[in-house]
Parts: C-alpha cells; structure tokens; sequence
C-alpha cells in the first residue's frame, strides 16, 4: 500500500543537523505514525513520504521553507522579570506565555538578568537545514475515529 492521504503511516527516522550532528533517532523506541495528508508532520517530510511503501528507507534534506520555518527575529522578546511572578526560572528552560492577542505561545529563555527575561519564540529548529533517514515500518488505512480527529490514535 502506498503512503497518500487518509493513511496512517508509522516510520523510524534519524534526524541530523548540516554539520551531521545527530539530533533525535527513532531507533530507540517505537516508530512515530502519523496520519498524512493532514499537515502533522513538516512539510518537507511528508512531502517526501508520499508514494512510499512500508519496507521502503531513503534520504531526504529538508530546507526551513519546508521545514521548521525560517528564524524571526520579531520573535525575540525581552519581557519584564516581574511578569514570570515567583517561577524558577533558567536559560534554556521553556515557558508558556501570552502573546499580545491572547494567544498561548512557547518560548526558549535565551538570556536572564535580575531585572529582564529574554525569551525566543522560534522553534529551535527554525533556520535549520535538516537531514532525515526515513525506514517506513507500516501504511494501512486510517479508521474513521482518526480521520475525524485528523490525527493518529495513539
């Protein structure tokens, strides 16, 4: 059966940065399913996964616009300390804020002071060219519960 949309698909990958850097691998655990066709994955990435066929292992570079997006700087913010209340709070460390709309948004600490918190926005992969090896374990029909939901039932 080959990957289009409705299908569920699970696969193992090894995600690697340009410098080779190993980042994450599936190898470890289960495959990662998801159900394709309905943007749960980046888009480079399903992209490539369409047509393929359980069994099937292939190679594929994934540039931001397909990716994680391009770096935006707008989304580098320095926020009063005051307004993280008591919260421990540490570089690196992640943290759910409100955005001016109202919106619930996770941020990267990136720089602390007594006075200052800096928070990044972007994932951390934005701007980063990725490299997935890709060994495709299983394709099969989506049920009807899945579709309705638009993502895999785990």
């Amino acid at each position: 059966m080959k990957i289009s949309a409705d299908k569920v698909v699970a696969f193992h990958y090894t995600l690697s940065d340009a410098q080779q850097q190993v980042l994450d691998d599936s190898h470890d655990g289960e495959p990662l399913p998801y159900l394709h066709g309905h943007r749960n994955i980046i888009p480079g990435l399903e992209n490539a996964l369409e047509g393929r066929e359980a069994g099937d292992s292939f190679r594929v570079e994934i540039h931001p616009d397909q990716g994680y997006g391009r770096r935006d700087n707008g989304l580098v913010q320095t926020i009063k300390r005051s307004e993280f209340g008591d919260a421990e709070l540490a570089v690196g460390m992640h943290y759910q804020v409100q955005d001016e709309e109202g919106q619930q948004q996770l941020v990267e600490i990136v720089e602390l002071s007594d006075d200052e918190v800096t928070v990044d926005g972007n994932h951390p992969l934005a701007g980063h060219t990725l490299t997935y090896d890709i060994e495709v374990v299983s394709v099969r029909d989506a049920t009807t519960d899945e579709l309705a939901q638009g993502r895999t039932a785990l």
